[in-house]
């Protein structure tokens, strides 16, 4: 799947690119489903013992093995496949926490799995611009409800009902970095039950 293009009409969203070999002492990859593409293609270009320093974290999602072989086939020094960001977490923080200088970050796949490993990565030092991101795959957001704080993932239609706690939600315009999500606001507040039809997001 190639890189996905988004309309530039949301200030606040990350701007995305294409993911490069860098020199470094060290490389985290982080990725999710069609995120494993975004790591072969670069892979073409890379230097021959590239991935010998390298640490894969992947989470296939849907995808399941699609992509499972090629990422192992690459050499990586370590490869993790994950069920989920929330079982591999724990792995990804560990690495950053006893990461040295010189470590390259790379992220790609879907916009809540970058969100999420870029916060655990500036939360140790990291700035945002040193880390790579390539989207690819869906475009469903990661939204937090600004009533309950709850956060429901993968989220394709506005309005949508909060996971948490049931309110019908508008999906705001706005990322926020802190959250890793997009935010949600009750829609039908002033007139419960008043909520309009539902529309497909980008």
């Amino acid at each position: 799947m190639a890189k996905t293009e988004f309309e530039p009409s949301i200030r606040s969203r990350p701007v995305y690119g294409e993911l490069e070999a860098k020199n470094g002492k060290a490389h985290l990859f982080i990725a999710d489903a069609d995120g494993a593409g975004a790591i072969l293609d670069m892979a073409k270009s890379a230097p021959k013992d590239f991935f010998d320093k390298a640490h894969i974290i992947y989470i296939p999602k849907d995808s399941g093995d699609k992509y499972t072989d090629q990422l192992k086939a690459l050499g990586a020094k370590q490869f993790y496949a994950g069920p989920s960001y929330e079982a591999s977490v724990t792995r990804i923080q560990r690495v950053l926490a006893d990461a040295s200088n010189g470590l390259q970050i790379y992220l790609s796949g879907t916009e809540g799995l970058m969100g999420q490993a870029m916060r655990e990565a500036t939360n140790v030092g990291y700035p945002y611009s040193a880390i790579q991101t390539e989207h690819r795959g869906s475009k469903a957001r990661r939204m937090q409800c600004v009533h309950c704080k709850g956060v429901t993932e993968d989220v394709i239609t506005d309005p949508f009902e909060c996971s948490h706690c049931g309110l019908n939600l508008f999906v705001r315009d706005h990322y926020s970095r802190r959250l890793a999500a997009f935010q949600g606001v009750c829609v039908d507040a002033e007139d419960p039950g008043n909520v309009p039809d539902k529309v497909e997001i980008t």
